[in-house]
C-alpha cells in the first residue's frame, strides 16, 4: 500500500458514518445479544471451532446482524464475501461460490459468504447456495428481518441454524450512546439523552445515526437537536409521562372508551414506549377488569402480546389496537380479581384451617388407614348435581364466598349457575341430615 492509499483509507474512515466507525471488531465489543455471545453461547462455540457453519441471523433492524457477521469473519481464518440480496443476483452469487471453490482447491482456505436481507433472494437464488453447503466448501451467514419460516426456503432453512436477535434494551442503547458521544467528543443533556434513547426503538443503527445528525455543529446535544435530527417534534415523554399515559390508557379501556384508549395508545407508540410493556398491561387488564364477563378477552390479549413479539413494530401497533378496542368495548367484571384478593386476605390473616380429610391425597396404605380421602365423592360418578356435590372448604370457613360473579355478559350465566349449584347442595345436605 502506498502513501496515497493510506491517506485515502484515513479520509474514508473519517467520513464513514458513526455506526460504521463504531462497528465492533470482536465479540467482547458487541453491545447486546449476550445470549449469543456469552461464554458457552452459540457464537463463542463457533469461534472455538474456527468455523461458523451455516447460520441465519433473524431479528429487527439495527440489532447487530451485519455486525456479528463481520465480527465472525474477523475471527475465523476464512475469506469474507459480503453480498446484499437487494443488489446481487444469481450471477453474483455463482461468481462468489466459484471463487470460493477455487480458493479452497488452490489455496486450502475456506470462504465465509454473508448475504444481507437474504429473504429478498427468490427461490432459485436461495437454491443456488445448496450445492456449496452440501459440499462444505463455504460457510454461510444470512441476515433477515423476516420470519425465516415464511421467507427462507425449506432446504436452506433445514441446513442452517436460526439464531434470533433481540431488540436492544435501554441499557444496551445507553452503552452505545456513550460510545457514540465519546467518538464525537460531545456531551448531551439528560432530557435529550432520554429522548434519543426512546426514539431509537431498540435499533442501535438508528440511535447512532440520530446522534450523529443531532451532534453536528454542537458540543452538547439538546432536545431541539434531537428533534431536528429525527425530522419532527418529539413528544414529551419522560418518566412521569410514562406512568401517567399508561394509567390513562388502562383507565380508558376499563371505563369502556375505545377512542380515548386509542389516543393514549398512539401517544405511547409515537413516543417509543416498549410495545411489549403495553401488551403485558393489556393481558393483566383482560383478567383484572373483564374476567369471565367475556372469556374471549384474555386469549385475545395474549394473542396480541405474542403477535407484537413475533412481528415487532411498526406492524405490532395493529394487534395492539385490535386488543385495545375489543377490551374497551366488551363487558367488564373484576369479580375474579376481587375474589383472589379476598382469599389471599383470609390466608394471610391465618384463616387457613386443615384440609378436610375427604379431600386429601392418599398415596400410601397408612394414609388410607388414617382416613385420608375417605368419604370423597367423585363428581362424575355422583350423578346428581352439575357441581358442588359436597363441601370443599374446611368446616371452619364453609360459608365463605370469594368469587361473586356480576350481572355482566357471560358472567351473568355463571352467577345463575353457581346459585343453582349452591341451592342444590343445601337441599341435598338437608335431605341427608333428615334421613339420618
Amino acid at each position: 500500500m502506498d502513501l496515497f492509499d493510506e491517506a485515502g483509507r484515513e479520509n474514508y474512515a473519517r467520513r464513514a458514518p458513526l455506526a460504521e466507525r463504531l462497528r465492533p471488531k470482536t465479540l467482547d465489543d458487541v453491545v447486546g445479544q449476550t445470549h449469543l455471545t456469552e461464554k458457552g453461547g452459540p457464537l463463542r462455540v463457533a469461534l472455538d471451532r474456527g468455523r461458523t457453519g451455516s447460520i441465519l441471523f433473524w431479528g429487527p433492524p439495527g440489532t447487530g446482524k451485519t455486525t456479528l457477521a463481520r465480527v465472525l469473519a474477523n475471527s475465523v481464518d476464512e475469506e469474507f464475501i459480503p453480498l446484499s440480496a437487494v443488489e446481487s443476483g444469481v450471477k453474483d452469487l455463482r461468481n462468489a461460490l466459484n471463487s470460493a471453490r477455487d480458493r479452497l482447491k488452490y489455496e486450502g482456505r475456506g470462504t465465509l459468504v454473508f448475504v444481507d436481507e437474504v429473504h429478498r433472494f427468490n427461490k432459485s437464488q436461495q437454491d443456488a447456495l445448496l450445492p456449496a453447503l452440501e459440499e462444505g466448501f463455504i460457510d454461510f451467514i444470512g441476515a433477515t428481518t423476516e420470519n425465516p419460516s415464511f421467507e427462507v426456503t425449506a432446504p436452506l432453512l433445514s441446513r442452517s441454524r436460526v439464531l434470533r436477535l433481540r431488540a436492544l434494551s435501554e441499557d444496551d442503547l445507553a452503552s452505545l450512546l456513550d460510545r457514540g458521544l465519546e467518538e464525537l467528543g460531545a456531551g448531551i443533556s439528560d432530557d435529550a439523552r432520554e429522548q434519543i434513547l426512546r426514539v431509537s426503538g431498540g435499533d442501535g443503527r438508528r440511535l447512532l445515526n440520530t446522534l450523529e445528525v443531532a451532534a453536528a455543529g454542537t458540543k452538547n446535544v439538546e432536545v431541539s437537536d434531537v428533534e431536528r435530527a429525527v425530522g419532527q417534534r418529539t413528544l414529551r415523554y419522560g418518566r412521569e409521562e410514562h406512568y401517567d399515559v399508561i394509567s390513562a390508557f388502562i383507565k380508558s379501556v376499563r371505563g369502556g372508551d375505545p377512542d380515548a384508549a386509542l389516543h393514549y395508545l398512539a401517544r405511547m407508540i409515537e413516543a417509543g414506549e416498549d410495545p411489549v410493556f403495553i401488551a403485558r398491561r393489556l393481558v393483566i387488564l383482560a383478567s383484572e377488569d373483564i374476567g369471565n364477563a367475556d372469556p374471549h378477552g384474555l386469549p385475545l390479549a395474549v394473542a396480541a402480546a405474542q403477535s407484537v413479539q413475533m412481528v415487532g413494530m411498526p406492524e405490532g401497533r395493529i394487534p395492539l389496537a385490535q386488543a385495545t378496542t375489543y377490551l374497551a368495548s366488551t363487558k367488564k367484571s373484576n369479580a375474579s380479581y376481587r375474589g383472589i384478593g379476598a382469599a389471599l386476605e383470609d390466608v394471610r390473616s391465618g384463616n387457613s384451617p386443615e384440609v378436610p380429610m375427604n379431600l386429601r391425597n392418599a398415596p400410601t396404605g397408612l394414609m388410607k388407614e388414617e382416613g385420608y380421602g375417605s368419604g370423597y365423592r367423585y363428581a362424575h360418578d355422583d350423578g346428581e348435581p352439575e357441581g358442588m356435590n359436597q363441601r370443599y372448604l374446611p368446616d371452619e370457613i364453609s360459608g365463605r364466598i370469594y368469587y361473586e360473579p356480576k350481572d355482566s355478559g357471560a358472567e351473568a350465566e355463571v352467577k345463575e349457575r353457581l346459585a343453582r349449584w349452591r341451592e342444590g347442595r343445601e337441599e341435598r345436605e338437608g335431605r341427608e341430615e333428615r334421613e339420618g
